[in-house]
């Protein structure tokens, strides 16, 4: 099993740390190329720069995309590793001072989920092999001794971590060692996704149109859940499509829908009570303008049948 580490920015990572929160964007100021070093959902270890040669944390991988600085953060806020917009302005521009000023530059997005972090008396040394000339990160693999050591010493404090967390918070340890080894096995093998991720991956599912109007002009597309978060809908891109921002509103306000058949339905109730719509009304009946390429993308009937019947208003 392949996983990456990679070279951290320390503030990033002491940011982050004091936070703990569910995924994290881990950017490059330059918004070129791609990262293809791992598959989905491998692990991504941090790697912290000198003086600190060690492996202090890390998350799993679920995406890379190259969008605009105001994307990112309107995605991810503070789970940039900043406390503002500006601030994260100024450390981008800080590496990208060979490059002229850009208004909304475009940077390298690097999608974790459920990102830990370990106490520095925990911090795991660099592999043997570990270079100084090493400027992003190395992939290794669990099949050699290197990558398979350095695999186990993660679990095995993940492992650790989550007994001290149920001392913490329940007063005792889990009920058998058994419980443990399902919750390392788990953490190593299974993502979840939070609400940054899916705005990026829906996004991407939606080739950045809206699902309506194929609308391109990406600050006013937003993504939308078909079944709310709020009412447990999940994070999941067959829960969501790409909208311009009034649509979404009115999506979410039930007075347009989606059949499962991908038609649009504009519900009478915009007429009658703001006596207007005439340029949503005539979307409906169409087919949706952009469907994902990949079957399991696309909306699901089950949640598109939960909105029909419980939010849209006829």
């Amino acid at each position: 099993m392949k996983f990456w580490i990679g070279v951290t920015d320390n503030k990033w990572f002491e940011f982050l740390s004091s936070r703990a929160p569910d995924e994290v964007n881990f950017w490059r100021p330059s918004g070129f190329g791609s990262f293809q070093a791992i598959p989905t959902e491998s692990l991504f270890l941090f790697k912290l720069h000198s003086p600190y040669n060690f492996i202090a944390g890390g998350g799993f991988f679920i995406k890379h995309s190259n969008l605009p600085l105001s994307l990112a953060w309107e995605a991810f806020g503070e789970k940039n590793g900043a406390v503002s917009l500006e601030e994260l302005r100024v450390r981008i521009e800080k590496f990208r001072s060979n490059k002229p000023r850009v208004h909304d530059p475009v940077i390298g997005c690097t999608i974790l989920a459920n990102p830990f972090f370990f106490e520095r008396k925990h911090w795991i040394p660099a592999p043997s092999d570990w270079a100084s000339s090493i400027v992003q990160g190395k992939t290794y693999d669990t099949d050699q001794e290197i990558g398979r050591d350095i695999w186990t010493k993660v679990q095995d404090q993940l492992q650790a971590s989550y007994v001290q967390e149920q001392i913490g918070t329940m007063g005792r340890t889990p009920v058998a060692a058994e419980d443990v080894a399902r919750y390392g096995a788990e953490f190593l093998t299974r993502a979840r996704l939070g609400q940054g991720a899916f705005r990026v991956l829906v996004t991407e599912a939606y080739a950045r149109r809206c699902a309506v109007t194929g609308e391109r002009t990406l600050p006013v597309l937003q993504a939308a859940h078909i079944k709310p978060f709020s009412k447990s809908g999940p994070n999941l891109i067959a829960n969501g499509m790409l909208m311009r921002s009034d649509l979404h509103k009115l999506f979410d306000l039930g007075y347009i829908s989606v059949t499962p058949n991908l038609h649009v339905e504009v519900s009478r109730k915009i007429k009658e009570e703001y006596e207007n719509g005439r340029d949503y009304y005539a979307l409906h009946g169409k087919q949706l303008a952009v469907i994902p390429a990949t079957q399991k993308d696309r909306p699901s009937d089950q949640f598109l049948q939960w909105h029909n019947h419980n939010v849209y208003l006829g």
